[in-house]
Formats: C-alpha cells, structure tokens, sequence
C-alpha cells in the first residue's frame, strides 16, 4: 500500500470539520454581495438593487461610525498590551516558586476563567461590579467614597473591558510563556549565579532573551487582532448609556443589521472590517516570519 493511502483514514477524520467550515464559514461570504445592494429579503440576491458603493457611502457619513473605528481601536490595543505584559510578568514570577504544588495550583487556578464563556463570566460581572449590592462598590463605600456605575459610566466601561478580559485569557498566554522558560538552559543560570549575578540580573540578561522568540511571535501575531475588540465580552456588558465608549464595529453592525433591518450598510462595514482584518494577519504572519521564523505550514 502507498503512502498516500495508507494516510487515507486521517484525512477522513477531517472531514467533517471540512465540511462545516465550508457550509458555516465560506458558505455565508455569498452575502458580500449585500454589501453592494440595497438588499430587500423577499427579493433576495438576485431581485434586489445594484446600488454600487452607495452603503459604503452612507456609512461613512454616519457621525457614529468615526466614533466606533476609534473605540474598537482603542479597546483592541489596550487588550493587546495588557495580553502580552500581564502574562509575562506572572509567568516569570511563577518561574520563582520553587514549591512544585503551589507552583501547579496556582497555573490551574489563573487558566480556569478561560474555559468558561462570556455569558456566564458576565452575569458574574454583573453582579461583582453592581453599584447597589457587588462587593467592589461595597468595599468603596466601606472606605468612605460614593458606589461608582462600572458598565453604566463612558468613562469607567472601557477599562472594565480590558480588565476583565485579563482576568479571563491571561492564564492562556502564562502557560505558553512558562513553556518557553523550560527550553532555557539551567547552565546559563549556574554560569550567571558564579558571576555574581542576583535574580533580576538573571532575569535581564538571561530569561528574557531565551523568551524574545515566543514574545516576538505573540506581539507580531496580535495584530491581527487591531479591529478586533470581542463582542461577546461587549454584548453582556454593554447597555445604551455606555454606545459612546464601548459601541464597536461589530456590536454596530449587529445593531444595524439585525435590530435596524439596514442589511446593506451593516455588511458593508463588516465587509470593511473583514479586508482590513485581512491585510492585518497577512502583515503579522510575514513579521512572524521575518523575526521568529514563524511558519503555519
């Protein structure tokens, strides 16, 4: 028997993935089509007008579209930095506990809010950060100061996002940054230590340099990420009188879409969204590439 049959049984594993990718994921870019048309449901694809660039047109004048591109953009950059500093920094102080339990629980206890979905993780949220009974504005008031409305005040709900999707994925990030800490070699350490170098020191010199590959990678890879804000964090937080801080592109386009019936406009702009998502990846896989030697295939 060749080769190629011999592998025959796992590329019929695959299949079924295969085929829900093409039926969920290239199956529905038909309706870029929308984008283009000033589309009526009953009329579908083919029934309805050819408008041209007449919705990326009249999103453009949309006054909330400026302020949208600014807070996805904004959201995304603070969760990016904040991604790759914290899990870093507890991945290193992780390195230092020498107690192999404590060492392991406390991986186990930062990696558990990973698994669970936003919409369990927000009604927690919600309850936690509730001005009249969460245990945050109880410990504010306990101190002396007024309860402050986290995910009802523009000023405090971005950084409510961002926090909180530390709290979530920064456990992920850790363990593949305390991954990179083993390929180390123990010897620089010992070499180090006989040199007269203190832990900080070691850390400098040694530890993150044997982590500049991975630390490369994630950051280049990251920026696929740019207009990428999570909706499904934003969708159970956000409510109406936070639309001017935490409103992103695709929190709008499913308002648009969906509850506004504008089926054109919304897909143009997730059509927009899409091309620059694009160009974006392809940008942070070549700097993969080109500093960390990076390959997908």
């Amino acid at each position: 028997m060749s080769k190629k049959l011999a592998n025959w049984p796992l590329h019929l594993m695959i299949l079924p993935s295969l085929i829900l990718v093409l039926i969920f994921c290239y199956g529905p870019m038909m309706g870029i089509v929308i984008a283009f048309q000033k589309f009526i449901p009953t009329k579908g694809f083919t029934g309805s007008k050819w408008v041209g660039l007449d919705n990326f047109r009249y999103v453009i004048s949309l006054p909330d579209t400026i302020l949208v591109l600014k807070n996805t953009v904004f959201i995304a950059l603070m969760k990016i930095i904040t991604g790759l500093i914290v899990p870093l920094t507890v991945a290193l102080l992780i390195n230092e506990v020498l107690h192999k339990f404590s060492k392991r629980s406390i991986q186990t206890l930062i990696y558990l809010p990973h698994f669970l979905s936003w919409t369990i993780l927000g009604g927690v949220l919600i309850d936690i950060l509730s001005p009249s009974v969460g245990i945050v504005n109880s410990l504010i008031k306990a101190i002396g100061f007024q309860p402050i409305y986290f995910l009802g005040n523009n000023h405090w709900f971005p950084y409510v996002l961002v926090i909180t999707n530390v709290w979530k994925e920064f456990g992920f990030s850790t363990i593949l940054y305390l991954a990179a800490l083993t390929s180390i070699s123990p010897v620089l350490y010992e070499a180090a230590v006989m040199d007269g170098a203190n832990r900080i020191r070691q850390t400098w010199h040694i530890t993150l340099p044997g982590m500049r590959p991975i630390i490369i990678l994630l950051a280049t890879l990251s920026l696929a990420s740019v207009l990428n804000a999570g909706f499904d964090q934003v969708f159970v937080l956000y409510n109406p009188q936070v639309y001017e801080s935490g409103d992103i592109i695709d929190t709008y386009v499913y308002r648009m879409g969906l509850l506004s019936a504008q089926f054109g406009p919304a897909t143009a702009i997730g059509l927009f969204n899409s091309i620059v998502s694009f160009i974006l990846i392809s940008v942070s896989y070549i700097l993969a590439y080109r500093f960390a030697k990076y390959r997908i295939f």
